[in-house]
């Protein structure tokens, strides 16, 4: 009887094996985070509130409507340029230590969420606004570019208590066309120019809802000019939009 050939035994690169432990490593660390998120959200509905809790969230509630009433006390900031551009406003703070009026103001503006953004015509009344909310605020003058990609990126109008994309000029035509607005360019000229239909192109904007910047805010609540987040940040308002966008 031959002798049977000897096989050779399976060889794996040690590289190979380093990344197998790696990757198992990885998931095993995935999994742990995994159950940590949902052990932390069912101890958040499970929360039960102090009274301690509900007496700082009052207190911080009547803070903010004292400064507030403070801010508003103060007098106008002369933000309007020489060559007028549009204002946009970008919510970045406010929750739980904001005061109802605080917040009626928000939503006058249309900024109900963290984040959200709305073109506005600079005017006494916008400014007298943003006195009330700058902690809660940031804005600035928005450039050609940056209204052309947040428009064309996050541009949304509302259809039948729907959200719906600007993806389609019919859309914009159908309820802009009695206007001379038929096209999204033509929605950017109305804002870039304070154009005299920009009231109805901005209405008929649904508000941008922009991302969390990785970096550039750090959640103070100073304003931009003594090194903090809120406020005008004039012409600098551009590169805030451009990491949000």
């Amino acid at each position: 009887m031959a002798e049977e050939n000897a096989q050779p035994l399976n060889y794996i690169p040690e590289v190979i094996l380093k990344k197998r432990k790696n990757s198992e490593a990885w998931a095993l660390r995935k999994k742990e985070q995994f159950q940590m998120r949902n052990f932390q959200s069912r101890k958040t509905k499970d929360y039960i509130k102090k009274p301690e809790d509900y007496v700082l969230e009052y207190r911080n509630k009547e803070v903010d409507f004292i400064r507030m009433k403070r801010r508003v006390k103060r007098k106008l900031p002369g933000v309007v340029p020489t060559n007028p551009k549009p204002l946009i406003i970008i919510r970045i703070q406010g929750k739980k230590d904001m005061h109802p009026t605080t917040r009626k103001v928000l939503y006058s503006l249309g900024l109900r969420r963290i984040f959200s953004a709305v073109f506005v015509r600079p005017g006494a009344g916008v400014l007298a606004k943003l006195q009330k909310v700058e902690p809660f605020v940031t804005y600035g003058y928005a450039n050609l570019k940056s209204i052309k990609d947040l428009i064309y990126k996050k541009g949304n109008t509302r259809i039948d208590k729907r959200t719906v994309p600007l993806t389609d000029n019919n859309i914009i035509e159908q309820e802009l066309g009695k206007f001379g607005i038929v096209c999204i360019e033509d929605m950017v000229h109305q804002i870039d120019n304070l154009g005299p239909h920009f009231e109805e192109v901005v209405k008929f904007l649904w508000p941008f809802e922009l991302n969390k910047p990785a970096e550039g805010l750090r959640g103070s609540k100073t304003l931009f000019k003594d090194g903090g987040d809120t406020g005008n940040r004039e012409d600098l308002i551009n590169e805030l939009i451009n990491k949000m966008n």
